[in-house]
């Protein structure tokens, strides 16, 4: 992002966060507070997404990975976690939906000082105070360290947590991206939920010319798109790093499940996936 503005991919991610409550009435995840944070109403964040069927794909997807990591959110707060941390957080309102407050879970947000800046200034326009449980973690990601930066903030590197990590690998360099997530399972009992592509050449037909133009899109707003990962790869890095316990979704499997399709049916379309890993205690 250029210096001192606010994450325009952030920006639209929130929208189709907002939209999709609106054109799809949250069916696959559900957030009051998606459209307040942009100032908008239901009506206007449609009216802004538009029809376009590549702004509807990428609509659906940024709700299935909210979905995703929030239900893996559910499962480690069941074991015992009490401390999420959501890495490059933009609009994300997690915090103030918070369902695991009244058992303590503790928020943490991440992201560049700008952007959170924004965000603050979005939160009071709506009015709504940050809630007790959520702590705001200013952090360069291209100049401080991850872990100093958490540990200012409070947070225990001593207990577990999850980390939901959203909409940022595809801008980082795939050894940038591998040490944040050996700085996540350096945390005993460490959870990660994020979401990845694999190479331009996995994708197939219409979805390479969408994925060329959300590449020229993102670029020209000065956050390019260069990192990709390698399925089988990424997941032997994972459990090099001690995140033996693993669940990847590819494109197929993520229409299976929130949407309701076979997924050998599914024509492999996309090389978009969603995955979780958690090193155990």
């Amino acid at each position: 992002m250029f210096e001192r503005q606010f994450s325009r991919t952030a920006r639209s991610a929130a929208l189709h966060r907002a939209a999709h409550q609106a054109m799809e009435r949250g069916a696959i995840f559900r957030d009051p507070f998606a459209c307040a944070i942009l100032g908008l109403t239901p009506q206007e964040a449609a009216a802004e997404e538009g029809a376009d069927e590549s702004r509807r794909r990428m609509r659906l997807f940024i709700a299935a990975r909210a979905r995703f990591a929030e239900d893996k959110l559910i499962d480690a707060v069941n074991r015992g976690v009490r401390q999420a941390v959501v890495l490059g957080a933009g609009l994300d309102t997690f915090a103030l939906r918070n369902p695991h407050a009244d058992v303590g879970l503790r928020v943490f947000e991440v992201d560049h000082p700008d952007t959170q800046a924004w965000k603050r200034e979005r939160l009071a326009m709506m009015k709504v105070a940050a809630p007790a449980g959520l702590t705001f973690a200013p952090v360069d990601f291209e100049r401080d360290d991850l872990a100093a930066g958490l540990a200012t903030a409070g947070f225990d590197r001593t207990q577990p947590a999850f980390f939901i990590w959203l909409g940022v690998t595809p801008y980082l360099t795939p050894q940038a991206a591998l040490a944040t997530l050996g700085a996540i399972a350096a945390v005993p009992g460490a959870e990660v939920a994020f979401d990845y592509t694999e190479g331009r050449e996995k994708y197939q037909g219409e979805a390479r010319q969408f994925h060329d133009e959300l590449l020229a899109r993102v670029a020209a707003v000065g956050e390019p798109i260069i990192g990709a990962f390698a399925p089988q790869e990424l997941a032997a890095e994972l459990a090099a790093l001690g995140m033996t316990e693993q669940e990847d979704l590819d494109a197929p499997a993520i229409v299976e499940r929130y949407f309701g399709a076979p997924a050998a049916s599914g024509r492999r379309s996309s090389a978009g996936h969603l995955i979780w890993a958690r090193r155990p205690l």
